[in-house]
């Protein structure tokens, strides 16, 4: 999985389609992640007796395969590469030979 907490994101398929966001969280072991203002859920919330009830908004995780990384200086969507600088891995968008990291 090659998008990392912190990267801008727009979502290629399913509801939220054309959204662009930041990733809030990676799950790279069931291949998800969770982008702000994505794949917005409903949770109801039990009254306690610190708290009242209330209903929250949360962003749940979708599929990595579902979103590609927001290149800034392309201003689309473009797939990642792997190069080597200086010994060190580092992430190349593929449209631009840009180094990202």
């Amino acid at each position: 999985m090659q998008i990392k907490k912190g990267d801008t994101v727009v979502v290629i398929s399913g509801k939220d389609k054309g959204k662009t966001g930041t990733v809030l969280k990676a799950i790279p072991k069931k291949n998800k992640v969770v982008v702000e203002g994505v794949n917005i859920q409903t949770k109801h919330a039990k009254a306690t007796r610190t708290s009242a009830s209330e209903i929250k908004h949360i962003e749940g995780p979708i599929d990595a395969s579902n979103v590609m990384f927001y290149d800034t200086k392309a201003k689309t969507g473009t797939r990642l590469g792997v190069k080597f600088e200086n010994g060190k891995k580092v992430r190349v968008s593929k449209k631009t030979g840009a180094v990202v990291d």
